[in-house]
């Protein structure tokens, strides 16, 4: 039984521990770093951008994650099967990145001589902005995107591990408009002239179990009839018996799911072939997907009781989905990504 939560509240009680698990459509809970009871060592905050279209992608991301921050910017071409990612690790961070207690308002920033980041929130608009020195082959990676049409639904989720104290605070915004422009050396891409130039943020705050494995899944799109369509899915979040983070917006309305299931294929060997198409469904019949990837953005990290094996697929969906009105809503080589990701962390 999923727990929707309708009123605002502080997401964790005298004891730090969750008020209320469940999910919503507003960011629903008050988040504050320091009623967190737990080992600060386990605290994870991120902010994390993904914008593009059906050629190109750019992600952004600036985290603390106590014992380490990261800096980290990915470009894919998907026309010429590229893909570039550079990454800054930051020793002991503990909350001094200080990053926002809120999706809605504030900057995120890191400045050094290797990278100058920024996630400035207003009311009406996200400024993303990134200049990556030596980005690629002496190039560097400049990009300034305005992000507009973010008021309505969004996804948010409170969920607890099953360990006391501990616990995951995500919201996450489909089908932004994006404005703006991203450029590497000669090579620029422009975003604003088509309704498929979209962004997304996953804005992630909790306390982290050290070993864990998540699927997550994204897609921002235009239907044939011109409604902005985009879904979220994915588990390995945590407890989920008060919520899933699974949904669908329409016209950024939301439509809540329960169960979704990612068949990911498997080489002779046992290991996953990331590489070939995909199966995204869910128990009650109301989502059927093929996904098939073109690039994977892959990473891949151990050093002493750390380690960490990322895989965020980049490729088409095709297939059917089921909104809870009985209308069936058909995708045809859409563009989004499906990942797991495995971490000691």
């Amino acid at each position: 039984m999923q727990n929707r939560i309708v009123t605002k509240g502080d997401l964790l009680n005298e004891k730090g521990a969750l008020s209320t698990p469940g999910y919503a459509t507003f960011e629903a809970w008050d988040y504050e770093r320091g009623d967190i009871k737990a080992p600060s060592l386990r605290i994870k905050e991120w902010d994390y951008y993904y914008i593009g279209n059906e050629h190109f992608g750019v992600a952004l991301t600036i985290a603390d994650n106590s014992y380490m921050g990261l800096i980290s910017a990915s470009l894919l071409d998907f026309d010429e099967n590229f893909q570039e990612t550079k990454s800054k690790i930051l020793p002991l961070t503990f909350g001094k990145l200080a990053l926002p207690p809120s999706a809605d308002v504030g900057e995120t920033s890191y400045k050094s001589k290797k990278v100058d980041m920024s996630f400035v929130v207003k009311e009406d608009e996200r400024r993303i902005r990134c200049h990556y020195h030596d980005f690629h082959e002496g190039q560097s990676l400049l990009l300034d995107v305005k992000l507009t049409d973010f008021h309505g639904d969004r996804m948010c989720i409170a969920t607890p591990f099953d360990k006391k104290g501990y616990f995951y605070y995500n919201q996450k915004i489909n089908t932004m408009h994006a404005e703006g422009y991203v450029q590497m050396g000669e090579k620029e891409y422009k975003l604003g002239a088509s309704p498929l130039d979209m962004g997304l943020l996953d804005w992630g705050r909790g306390v982290w179990t050290y070993k864990n494995t998540w699927y997550w899944s994204s897609l921002n799109t235009v239907l044939a009839d011109g409604r902005k369509f985009g879904f979220n899915l994915g588990y390995g979040f945590g407890n989920t018996s008060a919520a899933t983070e699974n949904m669908l917006f329409v016209d950024r309305v939301a439509d809540k799911l329960e169960e979704v299931f990612f068949d990911i294929p498997k080489s002779e060997n046992g290991e996953y072939d990331y590489l070939s198409p995909w199966k995204v469904t869910s128990p009650d019949g109301r989502v059927d997907l093929t996904f098939t990837p073109m690039l994977n953005r892959s990473a891949k990290m151990k050093v002493l009781m750390l380690a960490s094996d990322q895989n965020q697929v980049f490729g088409k969906f095709s297939g059917d989905i089921l909104l809870s009105s009985g209308e069936k809503v058909t995708l045809e080589d859409a563009v989004g990504f499906a990942e797991r990701v495995f971490n000691k962390w």
